[in-house]
């Protein structure tokens, strides 16, 4: 709990009061990995603060093929933004990854702390920028980069998350088969361990 503070301290002040406020209407949830947090379709009447574990958002092409769009790590807020504020069915489906921990704040909590809050609205302004900036790096890569390109950017970008992804998972967001990662991620430890053997001998 006391990180999701912290966070919103980032983008404001908040007083004692208001934060004991926050915390009340804050419900802890948990859900197990594979299980769907949100499905298409749906209106979403809440955002998620995740503390604890990966989501990924993914939506199903013309073909009937399942997309993974992007990742959501642990300290990061979670929201259809458009679905939520328009009160319209969603079309992307929220996937845990990991065993996941979040808080909740649903819509009438959210209400009900613009209207105390002076703050609050620019706050959630700021995050709502913020998670916006954030989701133009997070969705997948521009198929105009090579495969082997596209891997190596996720790596340096986000290497915490790489090391629990499943490579299904990784393969959908990249846009590439799972045998061609598999490939991908051979050839880049086995190049690993030539570098790493040049070096010894020296």
């Amino acid at each position: 709990m006391e990180t999701l503070i912290n966070y919103l301290l980032q983008f404001g002040n908040l007083n004692s009061h208001q934060i004991e406020l926050i915390k009340s209407k804050l419900v802890f949830r948990e859900i197990k990995k594979e299980e769907y947090y949100h499905q298409a379709g749906r209106i979403p009447t809440e955002i998620i603060f995740l503390t604890e574990g990966i989501m990924r958002v993914c939506y199903y092409n013309h073909k009937g093929d399942e997309i993974t769009k992007y990742f959501i790590d642990e300290n990061n807020f979670l929201a259809d933004i458009n679905s939520y504020n328009l009160e319209i069915p969603s079309t992307e489906y929220v996937q845990a990854v990991t065993d996941c921990k979040y808080f909740v704040l649903s819509k009438n909590a959210m209400k009900e702390l613009s209207s105390t809050i002076i703050e609050w609205d620019k706050i959630i302004a700021k995050i709502t920028s913020k998670g916006l900036a954030d989701k133009v790096n997070r969705i997948s890569p521009m198929m105009t980069e090579g495969a082997k390109e596209r891997y190596h950017k996720f790596l340096n970008n986000f290497p915490a998350q790489a090391e629990r992804i499943p490579l299904s998972y990784l393969a959908s967001y990249l846009g590439i088969t799972q045998s061609s990662l598999s490939r991908i991620r051979r050839a880049s430890f086995e190049t690993k361990e030539d570098q790493d053997e040049k070096k010894l001998r020296k």
